[in-house]
């Protein structure tokens, strides 16, 4: 089959030839993919920043897809159903799938205690292929995909494997009270989102901070939100302190994680030599802009290694920190129900629709932030079978 297929940092190829999945678990699935996208935290991957990203191995955490194909403890599913897939691989038994922590399951990830396991994001999340490709096994088949609704357009429903409810829990675990400043670090897909599910939770005042002037412009159009480049602005600090009468935003978001930029020493250190689990320049400015008492969401992709924080700000400033992958099999409900109602249009936020053959064109494109892309999504030639 097609997959995408990594063979070094800034290195993609397409791969004609990759074995077909197999069942490899009563439980498992095999699905055809119908979409998928390239998330801002796949380019971690590709940059070269995340441990134990391995050569061959096919990204994709964000994607959709028909059942083909079910083992014989699957009740859930049958083929030809056509289903989400979340990016967070649970096994729905665990304490903290029990709780409701879909993105902190203690069975789906061998490699590691911290993260539990993600689909096509480096054997340090469990080794998974991921969804860059014409198939993919999926595992846990009862507890994470859900059924398409028929009224839904395709490119509503792979946005809510990932962006939509990672965009969404930014801002619910800001804990957001009517009439709050809230301020979001980065203008990506989740970033945008994040200011858009802001007005949902009461918020007054909705601020997006980044460096390129088109993402802020389309932020300001789809989330309705005041946006700002922070190279035009001064100290970013400084300049919310100022539009806050000096006491801070109620709420700051971080959407931006390890590839911050704004700090030569951070990028120094967490990018360019990898000393630290990326730059943590976006996390600087949340805590030291943030009001006392008030609350800190972060939703940006960090390493798993130490990272230079100002924990003794957030301790005298009486901080909250607030942070999780998205439980995205728990947001579903909801949100499908926000996409019905119209009060999210998530497939607004694409921009291109690249065919799978592409792949390596598409990952340039998105990481180097031509030609105005916002989301790109890619579609394997099988799609057309559908």
């Amino acid at each position: 089959m097609l997959a995408m297929n990594f063979r070094g940092p800034f290195r993609v190829r397409l791969d004609r030839d990759k074995p077909l999945p197999q069942i490899l678990h009563p439980g498992d699935a095999i699905v055809r993919v119908l979409r998928s996208c390239i998330c801002g935290s796949d380019l971690h991957l590709y940059h070269g920043l995340v441990p134990d990203t391995r050569v061959g191995s096919t990204f994709g955490h964000e994607f959709i897809g028909e059942v083909v194909e079910v083992g014989s403890e699957v009740e859930k599913l049958k083929t030809g159903d056509k289903v989400i897939v979340p990016f967070n691989i649970s096994c729905g038994k665990c304490a903290f799938c029990q709780q409701g922590l879909f993105g902190n399951c203690h069975e789906s990830n061998p490699e590691a205690t911290a993260v539990g396991g993600i689909f096509g994001y480096s054997h340090t999340a469990g080794g998974y292929d991921g969804g860059q490709a014409e198939y993919v096994r999926v595992p846990y088949a009862d507890v994470g995909p859900t059924v398409i609704p028929d009224w839904m357009h395709p490119d509503d429903a792979v946005l809510l494997t990932d962006v939509v409810p990672t965009g969404y829990q930014a801002a619910e675990m800001a804990g957001i009270q009517p009439g709050d400043t809230v301020v979001v670090f980065g203008a990506g897909p989740i970033g945008i989102m994040a200011a858009r599910c802001a007005w949902l939770f009461g918020a007054g005042r909705v601020v997006v901070i980044d460096e390129l002037d088109y993402r802020l412009e389309f932020a300001e159009k789809y989330a309705q939100c005041e946006a700002y480049n922070f190279k035009m602005i001064g100290d970013p600090v400084v300049f919310i302190k100022t539009m806050t009468d000096s006491l801070g935003a109620d709420v700051c978001i971080d959407a931006v994680g390890c590839e911050a930029t704004g700090s030569r020493m951070n990028t120094l250190l967490g990018v360019k030599l990898l000393l630290q689990g990326g730059s943590t320049t976006a996390l600087h400015w949340a805590i030291n802009s943030v009001k006392k008492g008030g609350i800190v969401s972060i939703v940006g992709v960090y390493g798993p290694i130490d990272a230079l924080v100002p924990i003794g700000n957030v301790v005298n400033k009486g901080i909250t920190i607030r942070a999780n992958q998205a439980a995205v099999k728990r947001h579903l409900p909801r949100l499908i129900e926000h996409v019905k109602n119209g009060v999210l249009r998530p497939r607004d936020l694409i921009t291109h629709h690249i065919p799978l053959e592409d792949v390596a064109d598409a990952y340039h494109i998105f990481s180097r932030k031509l030609d105005n892309c916002i989301k790109t999504v890619l579609i394997p030639p099988s799609a057309h079978q559908s």
